[in-house]
């Protein structure tokens, strides 16, 4: 089998991808970074009067277009306490923000611009106009309206309307599952005290936390030895838990102890393709289960973590109903960089603020696909595309970002 495209493997994995529809109805503290299901509309209107913005006096406004007016004031109206009565001309209403606004006024008159006088009066020391710092009816929402669509990512401040809205629970797409099956006999999980011929697995964890940024549930199978029947025994787990994607952390090459691609071809899996024109992450298997997608990570830790972004969050974006992350942007280079050859390279690299402001970037001197200390003090990966020629430092170039910059 050719080595893919990076480009191409990337379309024909999504394009495989169908975005989830089973639908929870969940209470509004569990709602926060799910993805709405269907329209949201208002069960009430909000405001559900006129209400006061400031603290001050609720008058009609034609009683004091001019300072000098003086109104006896005949009540109070507070949030949640309204004044019962109609006010009439020449008379106002203490009121405070958030009540409502007596009938008979349409206007309020801010504390500080009232002069409090003898025998409950007041003289306007500013000029009233109609509807000023009133809050119309409706002003924010109607009932009926749709303030929150289908398919929207509800956040602190959607959870703020759809609770305002007057709904205690949302219908919210379920999270994609996904999970993770890491393979080797020389693994042992973090904690523990590896063997003579050992390393620590630490794989599935920046795994999971990548898809857990993109909205995934987790579930790790652990470790599993280079055992058909361990790893035939992996697979029947994640089956069973209805996982949408089983991703695998090594194993999936041909070697001698290379068992993940044949042990998942003998489960029934579908190989769609297998080795990408890539640095690294050459070794990427995507096959199918049935409807589970079959992602095959390399097991070098750089490698992984590449093509997890690359093939992964992508994926996982698409059947959670989010946008695509965008990570790619431009940066100029601090430093030049040497002609490429056949297969697609991201290097990793730092970012900096050139002389004008402007975003640099400078590859890492070792990119070897075991070195975890330098990816974790990237900022970015230089995307380097097949045969791209040599480039002078100040030449601009495409690069991948891992996190937000602030430099």
């Amino acid at each position: 089998m050719s080595l893919l495209p990076v480009e191409q493997a990337q379309a024909r994995l999504l394009s495989t991808a169908r975005p989830i529809i089973d639908v929870e109805h969940l209470p509004l503290h569990a709602c926060d970074g799910r993805v709405l299901a269907s329209d949201l509309e208002a069960r009430l209107t909000q405001p559900p009067f006129d209400a006061s913005a400031m603290d001050g006096y609720a008058l009609k406004a034609a009683n004091a277009a001019d300072p000098g007016a003086v109104l006896r004031v005949v009540g109070g109206s507070a949030a949640g306490h309204a004044f019962a009565g109609v006010v009439s001309d020449g008379e106002a209403v203490r009121i405070f923000t958030g009540a409502p606004v007596p009938e008979g006024t349409d206007a309020v008159l801010l504390q500080e611009d009232a002069e409090k006088l003898d025998g409950g009066l007041i003289r306007t020391t500013f000029p009233v106009t109609v509807g000023r710092h009133i809050r119309p009816r409706g002003q924010d929402f109607r009932q009926g309206d749709i303030a929150l669509t289908a398919n929207t990512a509800v956040d602190f401040t959607r959870i703020t309307l759809a609770a305002a809205m007057n709904h205690a629970s949302l219908p919210v797409y379920r999270r994609p599952r996904v999970a993770i099956i890491a393979t080797g006999d020389e693994l042992v999980s973090p904690g523990n005290q590896p063997g003579p011929s050992q390393i620590i697995g630490s794989n599935t964890f920046g795994i999971a936390a990548l898809a857990r940024a993109i909205g995934a549930d987790i579930i790790d199978l652990g470790i599993v030895a280079d055992d058909r029947d361990m790893i035939t025994d992996a697979i029947v787990k994640a089956q069973t838990a209805k996982a949408d994607v089983v991703v695998t952390l090594g194993g999936a090459s041909v070697g001698d102890h290379d068992l993940v691609q044949s042990t998942f071809l003998a489960a029934g899996m579908t190989l769609d393709f297998w080795k990408i024109a890539m640095r690294p992450g050459k070794p990427l298997m995507v096959g199918s289960l049935g409807e589970t997608h079959v992602l095959g990570l390399p097991g070098n830790p750089v490698s992984s973590m590449v093509c997890g972004l690359l093939f992964l969050e992508p994926l996982l974006a698409k059947l959670g109903h989010r946008p695509a992350h965008n990570r790619m942007t431009m940066a100029r280079l601090a430093a030049p960089l040497a002609a490429n050859d056949q297969r697609q390279d991201y290097l990793r690299a730092s970012l900096c603020r050139g002389p004008a402001g402007e975003l640099q970037v400078k590859s890492f001197g070792k990119q070897d696909s075991s070195m975890m200390n330098i990816f974790a003090q990237s900022d970015c990966l230089i995307v380097r595309p097949p045969h791209a020629p040599e480039l002078a430092s100040g030449e601009l170039c495409p690069i991948l970002t891992l996190r937000p910059f602030s430099g």
